[in-house]
């Protein structure tokens, strides 16, 4: 890394680059390292983790080209963390680790940072849906939710009202609540939003494709009452399956 970003014999597009946009491939690599775990695929594994190593190289090599830190402080300091937040395996603490210890803990090095506000921390670039689950279980912490489903469930039938409603100036606005009391839904479930959707898309995904295969290549020429004649079929042809 510090040969590719040599200012006079390095390469041009690295010494070009900075954190802001390193970061949209840092997170980029991120989902591909998820997606290869989600195929199983353990060899496309190696290679994703490969390329997602390369990026935290890459940015503490910006780093200390600044003077901030290097990637042995990176290092370093991950590993102090997480000896930090087990003082039952590294310190004098017995017993197992509960999640509301670790959350705990997690909230002691916030504040010691001088983040004491609930919600700081929460990092804005995450993907919008598990950010609001985020938002939601730091604020729970702090006892701002409901004590079962069904005020969530009420929640949600209140916004999907308010957005048949709305305006065409207050639809985005109206679509971004329903989908945050879904999401709040979601958690008092117990269910992770995130991957409850990925799970979703996935199959979506196969079921469409599935379609297109039974439909023997003209399934867009289809009006809508075929096209869902041929989703059920697929659907019951899953159930048959399992």
């Amino acid at each position: 890394m510090a040969r590719l970003r040599d200012p006079d014999h390095g390469c041009e597009w690295d010494t070009a680059q900075n954190f802001a946009t390193i970061a949209p491939y840092t997170i980029e690599e991120a989902y591909e390292v998820a997606d290869a775990i989600e195929r199983s695929d353990m060899a496309d594994l190696e290679g994703e983790l490969g390329d997602l190593l390369f990026q935290v190289v890459f940015h503490a090599r910006m780093a200390e080209e600044s003077g901030h830190f290097s990637f042995s402080d990176v290092a370093r300091n991950i590993a102090d963390k997480m000896e930090a937040r087990h003082p039952h395996i590294f310190g004098n603490e017995t017993g197992v680790m509960m999640k509301s210890r670790w959350e705990d803990l997690k909230a002691a090095e916030r504040e010691a940072s001088g983040t004491t506000g609930a919600l700081d921390g929460v990092a804005l670039a995450l993907p919008a849906l598990l950010r609001a689950q985020k938002l939601q279980k730091r604020a729970a912490r702090h006892g701002f939710d409901w004590p079962d489903v069904d005020g969530p469930r009420s929640k949600v039938f209140e916004e999907i009202k308010e957005l048949d409603e709305a305006s065409a100036d207050e639809v985005e606005e109206e679509a971004g609540d329903f989908l945050f009391a879904a999401v709040n839904l979601v958690r008092a479930y117990g269910v992770d939003a995130e991957a409850a959707l990925r799970a979703a898309n996935a199959k979506f995904e196969r079921r469409f494709r599935a379609m297109e295969d039974l439909s023997g290549g003209d399934f867009s020429d289809r009006d809508l009452e075929a096209q869902e004649r041929l989703w059920q079929e697929v659907k019951r042809r899953e159930k048959s399956a399992s």
